[in-house]
């Protein structure tokens, strides 16, 4: 049985799930779909087409499914879908999709969200992320797994953040951080692998083969894309085959200090 305020305004054609919370001065629009097990805290908006999953908690004053502050965007159908287990703290604000982003925003399982935090349209999160107080995402960011954005910290559009990530409070980052490294500085540059998160997840062994491999592409001086086709060659450790995967892959380059130049 759902706990619905008397004072909320639920829109005719909401889907409300099973023991859904939903607070006081709460607005959620004719579109939305709220998973069984969600809470949403007083004076929270849920707009447009916005799909929220199972036992999500959203604090009060969160803004969710505002159409995108993007001046293209002519009312097109967009949406915004959020996974499971996700916490969702005060004043965040959600964006969803645009017409040339592919139309959604997609957010996975079991992050959190601190306060003040912004996602931009199109943005793509995955699972077990922690994006600290005010860390604003523009359009079309992606961040992988386990990723760990620290406060105060804007991401430009179209970076990619690949998993177990760490990217330092008060930074700007205008370039895509591979998978397993550290990111700090304004603007952000790496400062070597993400230890720490890795420690928690990683044997000692892909650990250690971590570390040959950023040496080798970021600390050699060597031609960085060149020295990754050659550590995919000779690896068989799927961990470095996917840091070398998205060196190949990067459209915006990778920030870091080139040595010998």
């Amino acid at each position: 049985m759902s706990n619905i305020s008397p004072h909320a305004i639920i829109e005719d054609g909401a889907v409300i799930g099973k023991d859904v919370e939903i607070g006081a001065f709460c607005f959620v629009s004719s579109q939305t779909v709220i998973g069984e097990g969600t809470t949403i805290a007083q004076n929270s908006c849920i707009y447009g087409k916005t799909t929220i999953g199972k036992n999500n908690k959203i604090f009060s004053h969160a803004v969710i499914g505002s159409i995108p502050q993007d001046l293209k965007f002519n009312g097109e159908d967009v949406e915004l879908i959020i996974g499971d287990n996700n916490t969702i703290r005060e004043f965040t604000l959600f964006n969803p999709g645009t017409k040339g982003g592919g139309g959604k925003t997609i957010i996975g399982n079991h992050n959190l969200f601190m306060g003040y935090v912004h996602l931009g349209h199109d943005v793509i999160i995955g699972n077990h992320c922690i994006l600290a107080n005010a860390a604003t995402l523009a359009g079309h960011v992606e961040l992988g797994d386990y990723v760990v954005i620290g406060g105060m910290t804007p991401i430009h559009q179209f970076i990619h953040i690949g998993d177990y990530a760490m990217i330092g409070g008060a930074s700007a980052l205008a370039q895509d951080v591979p998978p397993f490294c550290m990111a700090e500085g304004n603007r952000a540059s790496l400062r070597g692998l993400n230890l720490t998160g890795l420690r928690r997840k990683l044997e000692r062994d892909d650990i250690n083969a971590l570390k040959s491999a950023y040496r080798e592409l970021f600390e050699s001086g060597q031609p960085l894309k060149d020295t990754a086709s050659r550590i995919l060659e000779e690896t068989s450790n799927h961990y470095v085959n996917d840091l070398c995967d998205f060196v190949l892959k990067t459209k915006r380059g990778i920030p870091y200090e080139r040595k010998g130049l």
